[in-house]
């Protein structure tokens, strides 16, 4: 099976030297030699003389059976050619090209010509790590010296350096190197997901805890029982910013950093990293969702954390859940799945109601931390100055804060100024040239910027379409207008902003992070990425601008997306000693999903919102699929998308429904129109195979592109 995008097996004969199945080759096809993998003997259905020849095997371990079917069964299940998920499990740079050189440093024989501090340090982690090769900063960073230190010993023979392949094993981890005094459940909790991961069997939990009830720390234990055994474990996080505070609080509890997979990683390093998890010279990976395609050797702990994120959700390319993959890839490895959070999504919280999975309940925040104190600010009864949006309420609550020296955090789910730029003269909101939406204002970049496509362009002088100046105002706010707000009400506070894009790089975002962590700040502005884990031991106070932002809309998760949002941004008030409160600014202090947020009845309104999807026999209750077809011409996609709902015959043949076509509800995407079929079907029905029989009548002009997404997250 290649990498290429081949809707089928090629016969290859072997290499001199033979080759086995699982192994990494190269070969020709056409005029290019490309990368693939032996799926199995061929069928000789050719004539052996006229069959090209595998090119060579590369020098990497092969994919393991468990990762052949996984692929296979992730393939099937997504409606995704093979060629295409295979390609998911060999994204790795340079896996052509021999093991560059690189140097490192191990203990010498020399001594030095006179001992310091410094130099006792570096000595002293050589010692403590036996045989262990380390770069140049590792070391340095171990011994909490400058480079310049390491260089002196090795010039005195003292530190041995040395040149070795690039692509070398990462350091070892020691389950039994320290750890936290867990407490109560936690404890209880450590030891059931212990329990399961050596049992060598699959498994799924579902680990329930409230915000800075120890989760972290409780799936560590499992953690540490996984490389006990001599396995492998991954843990998943949902964001790159989270992966700084995590790495330190791995290296505290296991001596040791371990490997790293995500967009914020060298090329150079995601290479060793491939290479090294299939060859088990890398115990425990953190990565973003991709790193479920890595080739473990022996997978035995999978660790969904903030499993509910949508961010776990692949809407481009491979359409697939990391959450739901995690799942699927365990049952072919026999490894335990740990699916951690405060807000579970109602998908998980239905399976382990039904038994499917094992749930583990955190009640208690851990430590001397309490929950926070939640209420509303009811903002029919606050009286505010135009173009404002900070309540005289949350304003005094969040200068007590400042004036005791403890931070402050303001929550807004909008990037940028202002989300419509509007013309007072003729009324026009400014879009994007190849989208329908609207652009959105970055007043810090100067620039208008297509959430959709990424477009971006000056911010206008003059109305583009009346020409009038001077008229172009900001509608609505966004995090950037909310802190010129917060400057003005707050002129000597500390104000730091945390959005995605106001960041060059994910380094950048993690310094921000461990600044505001540390004390550099007095007032924090965040959008979304805020409310992920982040643990600010000083923060007492969370302020929500706008409590009622998801509740509109026609989005079947609309509720339980806001549910999680607020319960979420709400944990990050009092993680340490000190009691927080959570403030909701809304007009809406009445609705349902408001008064669940504040009570605390989350059980209750997992039923209530179980019971509404169950009636209308939608996710989880039932099954859905939407099919996208997009295309410069709008009449093609139309034409193509009332085809398909007249020709519905394999699906109704299995109970499903197909609604539409109808326009997306962004229609435009950088200059294609976009119409939507949905299809929804009962839970316990063969519905790929009926896509595949559906979509196989028809004939898809080149023009013309098809995506399906199974279990669609967003119906954007």
């Amino acid at each position: 099976m290649t990498t290429q995008p081949i809707d089928r097996f090629l016969d290859y004969k072997s290499p001199e030297g033979g080759c086995n199945t699982g192994d990494f080759v190269e070969v020709p096809l056409g005029p290019r030699k490309v990368l693939g993998v032996i799926w199995g003997v061929g069928e000789g259905r050719f004539d052996p003389s006229k069959i090209r020849a595998v090119s060579r095997v590369l020098d990497v371990p092969p994919m393991g059976q468990d990762m052949r079917e996984f692929l296979v069964r992730s393939a099937e299940y997504t409606l995704t050619p093979l060629s295409q998920m295979v390609r998911l499990a060999t994204r790795a740079p340079g896996l052509f090209n021999p093991p560059s050189m690189r140097k490192i440093f191990r203990m010498g024989t020399g001594t030095p010509d006179r001992m310091t501090p410094a130099r006792e340090k570096v000595l002293a982690v050589l010692e403590d790590y036996g045989d262990m090769s380390f770069t140049l900063k590792e070391l340095a960073d171990m011994a909490g010296v400058t480079s310049s230190v390491v260089k002196g010993l090795a010039k005195q023979g003292a530190v041995r350096e040395e040149d070795t392949p690039r692509d070398v094993p990462f350091p070892l981890l020691r389950h039994d190197f320290s750890g936290v005094a867990l407490e109560g459940d936690q404890n209880g909790a450590a030891l059931e997901l212990r329990e399961g991961v050596a049992d060598r069997a699959y498994s799924t939990v579902l680990l329930k805890g409230v915000t800075g009830s120890g989760k972290t720390e409780v799936y560590l234990e499992a953690v540490a029982e996984c490389l006990r055994l001599g396995r492998q474990a991954l843990v998943l996080l949902p964001e790159i910013a989270l992966t700084a505070e995590f790495l330190t609080r791995v290296e505290k509890r296991f001596g040791a950093k371990p490997a790293e997979w995500h967009s914020g990683v060298t090329m150079t390093e995601r290479r060793r990293v491939w290479r090294m998890v299939g060859a088990g010279g890398a115990e425990l990976v953190v990565g973003a969702r991709s790193a479920l395609f890595l080739p473990f050797r022996d997978l035995g702990l999978i660790v969904v954390d903030e499993e509910h994120d949508t961010s776990y959700k692949q809407e481009e390319g491979v359409l697939y859940s990391a959450r739901d993959m995690a799942v699927l890839r365990a049952t072919y490895c026999a490894a335990e799945v740990v699916l951690a959070s405060a807000t579970p999504s109602l998908e998980t919280w239905a399976n382990a109601e039904a038994g499917k999975y094992k749930r583990l309940d955190l009640s208690s925040r851990f430590g001397e931390a309490q929950l926070p104190e939640m209420r509303a600010i009811d903002m029919r009864s606050e009286k505010l100055a135009s173009n404002h949006w900070i309540s005289p309420t949350l304003k005094a609550a969040v200068q007590m804060r400042v004036d005791a020296g403890e931070q402050a955090l303001l929550f807004i789910n909008r990037r940028g100024y202002a989300p419509t730029t509007l013309c007072r003269a003729c009324g026009e909101q400014i879009g994007c040239d190849f989208c329908d939406a609207r652009m959105v204002e970055h007043r810090f970049q100067k620039r208008l910027v297509c959430h959709q496509c990424g477009e971006t362009k000056p911010m206008p002088i003059e109305c583009p379409s009346c020409k009038v100046e001077g008229k172009l105002a900001p509608v609505g706010p966004g995090v950037e207008r909310l802190a010129e707000e917060v400057t003005e009400l707050f002129p000597d506070a500390r104000v730091a902003v945390l959005s995605s894009d106001l960041f060059s790089s994910a380094r950048a975002l993690k310094e921000q992070i461990v600044s505001i962590a540390q004390g550099g700040a007095d007032i924090v502005i965040g959008t979304q990425l805020v409310a992920k884990g982040h643990n600010f031991p000083n923060l007492t106070l969370v302020g929500v601008i706008d409590a009622d932002l998801g509740l509109q809309g026609s989005d079947l998760r609309a509720a339980e997306r806001s549910f999680q949002l607020m319960r979420q941004v709400s944990g990050r008030a009092g993680r340490a000693a000190k009691k927080g409160t959570a403030l909701l600014q809304t007009f809406q202090p009445e609705h349902p999903v408001i008064r669940a947020i504040l009570s605390g009845e989350e059980e209750q309104f997992w039923r209530a919102e179980a019971a509404e999807r169950m009636e209308a026999g939608v996710p989880p209750y039932g099954r859905m699929a939407g099919i996208v077809l997009s295309s410069t011409d709008i009449q093609e996609v139309f034409d193509l998308g009332g085809e398909m709902a007249r020709l519905d015959g394999p699906l109704r043949a299995i109970g499903a429904q197909v609604f539409g076509p109808a326009p997306a509800p962004i229609a435009r995407v950088r200059g294609r129109h976009r119409v939507r079929l949905l299809v929804k079907a009962p839970k316990n029905v063969p519905l790929q195979k009926a896509l595949t029989k559906w979509i196989a009548q028809f004939k898809i002009p080149n023009t013309l592109r098809l995506s399906v997404d199974i279990d669609p997250q967003n119906f954007f």
